[in-house]
């Protein structure tokens, strides 16, 4: 995990990046003393935990979908905080009368978090990824492949979520173990070797990269589902197998052509990019 302070009207924001499930976790008590507009934080230490009894009274899932993780506190010392994510924080802050209300929703969707929105209406998300990618150069040939790609990833996460797969560190789990077999590396160090860091691996992919993910994620879908895999233990075989078939095809391209399919080469700016060395066949 790693840790970024952001600011919000210059009130520090503390906020956790999760590699392994690529999700933002965000304090807590930093927003909720935003809302209530106080100098110091133990009034919103106080609020906050009167808060929290209230809504485990009313049996609110707000309560049990906050989490704790070591931020870096006043002290200097990394301490336990409640921490959630910015979906469970846009409900929490309806909680809170606040006339600050309004302008944290707009900095969270500023920040990168406009799930609320997506979820309400899909075409969103598509639409708002393809302007973004358009924007950064990105060919028409590679967003394509890029949104194929997404289409094939959710049918089989789809299929995990109703085969007894818990979302968030199983799908991680999963999702490693496709990638670690078709590309001879995991997804960290797949990210590593492109100079990335909270940035999404699949957007920084090569056409080639995108098409053998594709190809992992298809075929471990189809063998999930000729086997009717439920459970980690059977979809984790069904994963290993699908990313073989991935990685038998990627070698007997690398032998003719003498080109590597996996690479350090990324989308961003030039003085940042890594070079990666020729990875040995799998």
């Amino acid at each position: 995990m790693k840790i970024f302070p952001t600011e919000f009207d210059g009130k520090t924001i503390r906020r956790v990046y999760d590699k392994t499930t690529e999700i933002w976790w965000f304090s807590v008590i930093d927003v909720v003393q935003v809302l209530m507009q106080q100098p110091d934080d133990l009034t919103a230490r106080k609020y906050w935990n009167q808060l929290k009894r209230r809504l485990g009274n009313e049996g609110s899932e707000l309560v049990t979908n906050c989490h704790q993780l070591k931020l870096l506190a006043t002290d200097g010392k990394q301490r336990l905080t409640d921490v959630a994510t910015a979906e469970t924080l846009l409900r929490l802050v309806q909680s809170v009368p606040s006339p600050k209300a309004e302008p944290i929703k707009l900095w969270l969707a500023k920040v990168g978090y406009e799930r609320m929105q997506e979820l309400a209406d899909p075409a969103l998300s598509l639409n708002r990824a393809r302007e973004t990618w358009q924007q950064h150069g990105r060919s028409d040939k590679w967003i394509a492949q890029r949104m194929t790609g997404q289409e094939t990833r959710n049918k089989l996460t789809d299929y995990w979520r109703d085969h007894d797969i818990k979302e968030g560190s199983e799908f991680a789990i999963l999702t490693n173990i496709i990638h670690q077999e078709w590309a001879g590396v995991s997804v960290n160090e797949h990210k590593d070797m492109k100079g990335l860091n909270s940035q999404n691996l699949r957007d920084h992919m090569s056409e080639a990269e995108l098409i053998f993910t594709a190809l992992a994620e298809l075929s471990t879908r189809q063998i999930s589902e000729s086997v009717e895999a439920t459970g980690l233990p059977q979809n984790k075989t069904a994963a290993k197998a699908g990313g073989r078939i991935a990685a038998q095809t990627r070698n007997q391209l690398e032998n003719q052509t003498g080109k590597s399919v996996v690479t350090g080469e990324s989308f961003l700016p030039p003085t940042k990019r890594k070079t990666l060395k020729k990875l040995p066949k799998t």
